[in-house]
């Protein structure tokens, strides 16, 4: 009960923390490097994508198809990373072949005809199973959307 109550705790914290940084703010854009694919929406709905050049307090800098293009801080309504499908789709892959070996090295004695599975049947679950997560762990980090927003304009 004591480790059930103690993480809860953790997590928490955690959450309240992440919850309370400012994760959208403008200074966030002195992150970015150039050269990154970036999308920006603009204050009257207008979608704009280029490659990242620079920001000031005042705009941001990027080039499109077309040339090099510049938006004052006022008409920025948000500023998202673009092309970002092969990160959660990993990460999603790992966590899922993760999660199903350790299922499956815990279920094997189910399957065996004896209450005593050997190491082989163990591995065997283990890597089975961990496939089959692997193949839902991608399939939902691919479905994850692909934009992470940097910045959004305070609208209060």
């Amino acid at each position: 009960m004591r480790k059930i109550l103690f993480l809860t705790c953790v997590l928490a914290i955690s959450c309240a923390s992440w919850a309370q940084a400012d994760r959208a703010s403008w200074a966030n854009l002195n992150a970015l490097q150039a050269g990154q694919k970036i999308q920006i929406v603009e204050m009257n709905s207008k979608k704009d994508s280029g490659i990242f050049l620079n920001v000031s307090d005042t705009e941001i800098t990027y080039r499109d198809g077309v040339g090099e293009r510049t938006v004052p801080q006022q008409d920025v309504r948000s500023v998202k990373l673009a092309d970002r499908r092969r990160r959660p789709t990993l990460i999603g892959a790992a966590v899922g072949f993760g999660a199903g070996a350790g299922v499956g090295a815990g279920v094997p004695a189910l399957w065996t005809w004896s209450n005593h599975p050997t190491v082989g049947n163990r591995v065997e679950s283990a890597v089975g199973v961990g496939v089959i997560g692997l193949v839902l762990g991608a399939s939902v980090g691919a479905l994850l959307p692909p934009h992470g927003t940097i910045c959004r304009a305070n609208t209060h």
